[in-house]
Formats: structure tokens, C-alpha cells, sequence
């Protein structure tokens, strides 16, 4: 009994300190950021400090102020862009998995199989097509490409429809049925709020991937204004070098994940209260 209770404190103390050991590599850059962006471009130049410097405020102003380079604007415009993915692909994807799991029709499986092969086709093969289509729809230069087809997200509608065979029992919408309720009604009365914890981890996912996403927009979008925050970014590195501020790039980059940041702290309680949440047992 002893040396069993002695192998189980060992246990316990390995696991906190692997613990403690990848909760610092996680934070650890985090803190790099923090502490680059209070330092100035000549002061990072002199290698890297432990100490923070007294630039912060110097460098908010310098990205705050640049005429050639509007950071809240495109804050802004990575906020709406990203806020209206998440909406659009949590919502259709879930009603898209609910109708292949509640109906039973003759090309579910042929569909199902269909979903599943565009989820193995990489965004770039399709590019230039997407480019000449969007080109010739006169969509070209605005925010429609870049949220529109966010509604036809086969790993996110995969998800959903793994959550719902394991917590909608077919009961429960048959009973929905027998009651009288339509099929819209009875998935936003009755699906979403079972599967808020699933959309909620989904809406965390694709507002991450809509945010940091550089390489479809950086296609589409040419105005300055229009611009998101990977390519704002993105033209800060490539500046000019007589110009080029370090301090102000770092900036940048902590002021771009305080949203997804804030986006996490009010989702995650969705995702706790999962195991809590479902629906009746068969």
C-alpha cells in the first residue's frame, strides 16, 4: 500500500511539472511579445532583454498615427470579416450536419462522401479559379469572397455531425415532430442549444483561421482600407530598411491577438458547460 500511495505522489509530481514545463513554453513567447513591443527598434537591436522597456506608449502612437498604415481600420476590418465567417460557418454547417443526421434520404451517403473529398482539397489548388470567378462576378477588391464561402466549411460541418450522433438522440427531434414543431424551429429551439459547446469550440476555430488568414486576401483585397491585420502586417515587414521599426511591429502583433484573446474568454465557458449540456438518454 505504501509503495503503491509513493508510485501515485510520483505520478502526480511528474505530471505537474511536464505541466509547468509546457505552460511556460506556451506563455513564454507571449511574454517575448510583451516585453518587445515596450522596446524600442534600437533597443531590440541590442538582442533580447528580460526587462521591459518605456516605449510602449511611443510605439502605439507610431502605429496609431501612420498615415500609410491604418491599424484600427483594419482591426476593424479583420473584426467584421472574421466575426461574419465564424457566424455564417457554425450556423449552416450545424443545420447542413443536422439534415444529413435527421433525414434519411436516398443520396445521404453519396452527399456525405461528397463533403468529405472537398475536405481534402487544398484552398490553393482552387485559387486561380476562385480569383477568375470572383473577378468576373465584379466581386473582386471587396469582403464578399472572403466570407461567403465560409458557409461550405466541410471540417467544421464534419465536427458537428460527430457531436450530434453522440449527444441528439433521433428520439428527441421525433418527439419535437409529434408536437407539431416545423424543422427550422425545432433546430434553433432545440439542436443549437445542444450543440453550443460544439459551435462554440468551431467559432473559436474559424475566427482564429479567418483572422490569421493572409493568402486568400492578399489575393482579393487591394485597397488599403480594406485591408485585414496579416497583411497590414505584412507591409510593415517589407518596409523600407532606413524606415523599418521593430518596436512598431511588435506592437502590431500584440494589439492583433488581444481580439482572438477575447473571443476565447467569452467562448470557453460554452465549451465547459459541454459536459453538463445534452440531450434526453435513449
Amino acid at each position: 500500500m505504501k509503495k503503491s500511495g509513493t508510485g501515485r505522489k510520483v505520478r502526480t509530481v511528474v505530471a505537474h511539472i511536464v505541466l509547468i514545463l509546457l505552460s511556460f513554453l506556451c506563455l513564454f513567447f507571449f511574454f517575448i511579445l510583451i516585453i518587445n513591443s515596450t522596446r524600442s527598434h534600437a533597443q531590440l537591436q541590442k538582442g533580447f532583454s528580460f526587462i521591459p522597456g518605456g516605449h510602449f506608449i511611443d510605439n502605439l502612437k507610431n502605429v496609431a498615427n501612420d498615415g500609410t498604415f491604418p491599424m484600427f481600420r483594419g482591426i476593424l476590418n479583420s473584426l467584421i470579416i472574421s466575426t461574419s465567417s465564424a457566424i455564417l460557418c457554425t450556423y449552416f454547417s450545424s443545420l447542413t450536419a443536422y439534415g444529413l443526421y435527421a433525414y434519411n434520404f436516398k443520396l445521404r451517403k453519396a452527399a456525405f462522401t461528397f463533403i468529405m473529398a472537398i475536405l481534402v482539397m487544398p484552398t490553393q489548388v482552387t485559387a486561380m479559379g476562385f480569383l477568375r470567378l470572383i473577378t468576373k462576378l465584379g466581386l473582386y477588391d471587396t469582403w464578399v469572397p472572403l466570407i461567403l464561402p465560409s458557409i461550405a466549411s466541410p471540417a467544421v460541418f464534419y465536427f458537428m455531425y460527430s457531436y450530434l450522433q453522440s449527444s441528439l438522440p433521433i428520439s428527441l427531434v421525433e418527439a419535437a415532430r409529434i408536437d407539431g414543431s416545423n424543422e427550422f424551429k425545432t433546430f434553433n429551439k432545440i439542436v443549437i442549444p445542444i450543440m453550443k459547446p460544439a459551435i462554440a469550440v468551431q467559432a473559436i476555430f474559424t475566427f482564429v483561421g479567418s483572422w490569421n488568414n493572409y493568402f486568400v486576401p492578399a489575393l482579393i483585397i487591394q485597397t488599403k482600407k480594406k485591408m485585414t491585420v496579416p497583411i497590414l502586417i505584412a507591409t510593415l515587414r517589407g518596409a523600407d530598411y532606413m524606415n523599418f521599426d521593430m518596436g512598431k511591429i511588435y506592437m502590431m502583433i500584440m494589439v492583433a491577438i488581444v481580439p482572438i484573446i477575447m473571443v476565447y474568454l467569452l467562448l470557453s465557458k460554452y465549451i465547459i458547460a459541454g459536459v453538463t449540456l445534452g440531450g434526453v438518454k435513449e
